[in-house]
C-alpha cells in the first residue's frame, strides 16, 4: 500500500491580491514617522529626498522583479542567491532574512502598542502593553495558519484601512499647504556623511518590505508573471503617496521636525481633532497591516530552509487541512513574541534594517548571474541596460551598509557567523 502524497501548498493568491500585499508590506509605521524625521535630517530638501529614495529603491525592486520572473518556487532572496551562488550563499541570505522578519514582527508589535496608547493610555504600560503584543501576534499567527487565502484577504482589507486615512490627509491638506513653509528650514551640510547616511537608512526603512513578496511564490496563481507586475505597481504607488504625504506635512505643520506624531498633529491643524483621530487609527491599522505581511512572509523563508535540510523536519511540513507551513508560522510567532516582550521598537527596527541589506545585496548580485543563465527563458523580464541596474543597486546597498553604525554592523556580522555554524550542521535528508 503506497503512502498518501504529502499535501502541497495551495496556489490561491491572485495578481491584485499580490499588489495589495506588496503595498501593505511597504506602507507601515514608516510613513507616520517619516515626515518629521526626514525634515530633521534634510530640512527643505526632505520632499526631494523622499522622491529620490523611491526612485533609488526602484532599482532594487526591478532586480526582484527580474529574479521573480524566472521562478515559480517559494523562497525569494534565499532562492535567488542559492541558484546563483550555491547552497551556502542561499542559506546565509535566507537565515538573515528570517532574522529580519522576526525582529520586524517584534518591533512592529511594540510600535502597535505605542500607537494604541495614544488614544488608549492603558495599552502603553505593563499588562496593557503585554496584552496588545500577545493578542496582535496571536491573531496574525492564527490567520496565517488558517490559510494563505485568509491571510491575503486580511492583508487586502488592512491595506484599504491604512490607505483611506492617508488619502483623506492628502485630499484635505492640499487646500491648506503653505509652499513657503514646505520648503523652509535649515539646509543640511552635504559633507556631513554621517547625517546623510542616517537619512538614507531612514528613507530605505520607509520603503522596505517589498522583498518579502516573492517568498510565498509557491502560493500565487502565476508568480512569474504576477510578482513583477505587483512590485512595479507597488513602487510607483508608494512613491507617489509618500511624496504627497511629505509635501502636505511640510506645508501645513510649523515645527514638523519636533513632532512625535507628525501626521496627526498636521491633521489637527487643518482638519481638527476628528481628522487627527482618524490618522491615529490609520497608524494603528497601518502597523497591524504591515505586521500581518511580516507574519505571512517570514515563515516561508524558514519553511524553505527547513525543506532544504536546515532545522527540524517539522518546519518543512505542510498542514494537511490548511495547506500552509503551520509549524514554521507558529515557530516565528512564538520567537517574535519573546523578542517583542523583551525589546523596544527602536532597537529591533535597527537590527532589522541592517540585516535586511544582506537580502538586497544577495539579490542584486544574483540577478547579474541569473540573467545570463535564463536569458532565453520564455516570459522572463528583461531590464534595460543589461547588468547596469543590478550593478547600481549593488553599489547602493554596499554604501548603505557601510553607513550603518558599527554596533549594527557588528550585530549583523555576528548573526551571519551564527548562520555559518548552523549551515555546517544540516539535517540528513531522505533519498
Amino acid at each position: 500500500m503506497s503512502a498518501a502524497p504529502e499535501p502541497q501548498l495551495e496556489r490561491a493568491v491572485s495578481r491584485w491580491q499580490i499588489v495589495g500585499l506588496s503595498i501593505n508590506d511597504v506602507i507601515g509605521s514608516g510613513i507616520y514617522l517619516l515626515p518629521a524625521a526626514t525634515v530633521l535630517l534634510l530640512g527643505p530638501f526632505s520632499l526631494w529626498g523622499v522622491v529620490a529614495a523611491g526612485i533609488v529603491v526602484a532599482l532594487l525592486v526591478l532586480c526582484y522583479a527580474q529574479a521573480a520572473s524566472y521562478f515559480d518556487e517559494p523562497g525569494g532572496s534565499y532562492l535567488y542567491a542559492r541558484e546563483a551562488f550555491g547552497r551556502f550563499a542561499g542559506f546565509e541570505i535566507g537565515w538573515m532574512i528570517w532574522l529580519t522578519r522576526i525582529s520586524s514582527a517584534a518591533a512592529l508589535s511594540n510600535a502597535l502598542a505605542d500607537a494604541v496608547a495614544r488614544f488608549w493610555p492603558w495599552a502603553g504600560h505593563d499588562l496593557g502593553r503585554v496584552a496588545i503584543i500577545v493578542v496582535s501576534l496571536g491573531f496574525l499567527t492564527a490567520v496565517n495558519v488558517a490559510g494563505v487565502r485568509s491571510a491575503a484577504r486580511t492583508g487586502v482589507v488592512l491595506v484599504i484601512g491604512k490607505m483611506l486615512p492617508l488619502l483623506l490627509f492628502v485630499a484635505i491638506g492640499a487646500f491648506y499647504v503653505d509652499t513657503d513653509l514646505a520648503f523652509s528650514g535649515t539646509r543640511p551640510d552635504p559633507h556631513d556623511l554621517q547625517r546623510m547616511g542616517e537619512a538614507a537608512l531612514l528613507l530605505l526603512y520607509a520603503y522596505a518590505g517589498f522583498e518579502n513578496i516573492p517568498a510565498a511564490a509557491g502560493e500565487y496563481r502565476n508568480p512569474r508573471r504576477d510578482i513583477p507586475f505587483a512590485l512595479i505597481t507597488m513602487i510607483i504607488t508608494v512613491t507617489v503617496i509618500y511624496g504627497a504625504v511629505q509635501f502636505i506635512a511640510q506645508g501645513t505643520l510649523p515645527g514638523l521636525a519636533d513632532s512625535a506624531t507628525p501626521l496627526a498633529d498636521a491633521a489637527a491643524g487643518f482638519g481638527g481633532e476628528a481628522l487627527a483621530l482618524i490618522l491615529t487609527v490609520g497608524a494603528t491599522i497601518s502597523i497591524l497591516g504591515t505586521n500581518s505581511n511580516t507574519m505571512m512572509m517570514g515563515p516561508r523563508f524558514l519553511f524553505a530552509l527547513a525543506r532544504d535540510g536546515y532545522g527540524p523536519k517539522l518546519l518543512a511540513q505542510v498542514h494537511p487541512r490548511f495547506r500552509t507551513p503551520a509549524a514554521a508560522i507558529v515557530t516565528q510567532g512564538l520567537i517574535a513574541l519573546v523578542l517583542a516582550l523583551s525589546g523596544s521598537f527602536v532597537q529591533l527596527a535597527l537590527l532589522s534594517m541592517t540585516t535586511r541589506l544582506f537580502a538586497y545585496i544577495g539579490t542584486a548580485a544574483a540577478v547579474i548571474v541569473l540573467a545570463r543563465r535564463f536569458r532565453d527563458r520564455p516570459g522572463a523580464l528583461k531590464l534595460p541596460g543589461g547588468p547596469l541596474i543590478p550593478i547600481l543597486a549593488l553599489v547602493l546597498c554596499l554604501a548603505l551598509f557601510a553607513s550603518a553604525s558599527w554596533q549594527n554592523i557588528a550585530a549583523a556580522l555576528i548573526a551571519f557567523a551564527v548562520g555559518a555554524v548552523i549551515y555546517l550542521l544540516p539535517r540528513k535528508t531522505e533519498g
